[in-house]
C-alpha cells in the first residue's frame, strides 16, 4: 500500500517484508522523498522503520482516536 503525503513530495509505503519473516518487526514503513534537500523530512531520499505487530496496533489505534475526535469536531 503506498500514500502520497506533503503535496506528493513524501511518499509512505507500507509492506509486510517477507525476506524477514524471522523477525518480530517485520512490517516496514518505507518513507521516499522526492523534494530538494532542504526540504526533506528524513536525512535521505528512502527512509525504512520496521515495527512489530503491537506497534502497528498501536498505530491504527490512535489513527482511529484521531478520527474519532476530528468527526466529534465537525
Amino acid at each position: 500500500m503506498s500514500i502520497k503525503l506533503l503535496d506528493n513530495s513524501l511518499e509512505l509505503e507500507i509492506f509486510l517484508d517477507k525476506e524477514d519473516s524471522e523477525f518480530e518487526d517485520n512490517i516496514c514503513l518505507r518513507f521516499i522523498e522526492d523534494c530538494p534537500e532542504d526540504e526533506k523530512v528524513f536525512y535521505g531520499g528512502e527512509t525504512n522503520i520496521y515495527i512489530t505487530r503491537d506497534q502497528a496496533l498501536q498505530i491504527v489505534k490512535a489513527l482511529g482516536a484521531v478520527l474519532e475526535e476530528a468527526n466529534e469536531s465537525n
